[in-house]
């Protein structure tokens, strides 16, 4: 498996001093980046405008990824088939760099995105410390060096998403989701683990309440939409395991 260091791309910054020539190719890392691909021909008419301002010098690096975040073709891609802890998740990707570092931080994304709306938690996160401490007003994001990232666990899950093939995990439950509750979910279903006979019952149990309690937080959430999305990527079986780890956490 391919390792962070190996995806960190150099650094890219574009200023107004900066060639024609440098503008392109920072306009295919800012795809790279934030589509995980170059646009389709139907998709760069709808952006033909702001690639236009960006390689004319009319506006920088991040005005192109606000109007970027805030466009059809960036919400068509990832938010409107996603959960919304997924989307913020994808969105902690493309414009920050790294995984949302705990659930705290997941929540108070989320609180934006359904009180205040997709387009300003977009721009929430641009106008971040974490986005101005890395990137500034001219960087184009990319992937952290790992000592940069705020626990090992960020670290983690950074390095599953940023090997995580478009769509390959699903649109609804975020890696923090299927971390900590060992699902498998490559192919966009998830499955729960088979109980490990080796496992010690004390520290089974430990982390069976660690993973529901996070589950909680999370299905807290989301809307009654997104939870049926998630329950319809579990079999019958796997919805009536989960239940049963919900209410060990519980009781």
């Amino acid at each position: 498996m391919t390792s962070t260091d190996e995806l960190l791309v150099k650094e890219i910054t574009v200023s107004r001093q900066s060639s024609g020539e440098e503008r392109r190719l920072a306009l295919h890392q800012i795809y790279v980046q934030v589509l995980e691909r170059q646009p389709y021909a139907f998709e760069r008419k709808q952006l033909a405008k702001i690639e236009a301002d960006f390689l004319r010098n009319k506006i920088g690096v991040k005005r192109f990824l606000r109007e970027l975040g805030h466009s059809e073709v960036y919400l068509n891609a990832f938010y409107y088939n996603s959960s919304n802890p997924k989307f913020i998740e994808l969105c902690f990707k493309h414009f920050i760099g790294r995984a949302p570092s705990d659930q705290a931080e997941m929540r108070r994304y989320c609180d934006i995105l359904m009180r205040q709306g997709v387009r300003d938690m977009i721009t929430a996160l641009l106008d971040s410390e974490d986005y101005s401490r890395h990137f500034g007003c001219f960087t184009v994001p990319h992937a952290w060096a790992e000592a940069s990232y705020p626990s090992p666990r960020t670290f983690w899950e950074t390095e599953v998403l940023l090997h995580e093939l478009h769509g390959r995990r699903g649109w609804i439950v975020p890696t923090m989701v299927w971390h900590d509750l060992q699902l498998n979910c490559d192919g966009g279903s998830c499955r729960l683990p088979e109980p490990s006979l080796s496992s010690a019952p004390s520290s089974r149990t430990a982390a069976v309440i660690s993973g529901s309690e996070a589950l909680h937080q999370v299905l807290s959430t989301m809307g009654p939409q997104d939870l049926a999305a998630f329950a319809a990527t579990l079999s019958t079986a796997e919805r009536d395991k989960l239940r049963h780890l919900l209410m060990q956490s519980v009781q």
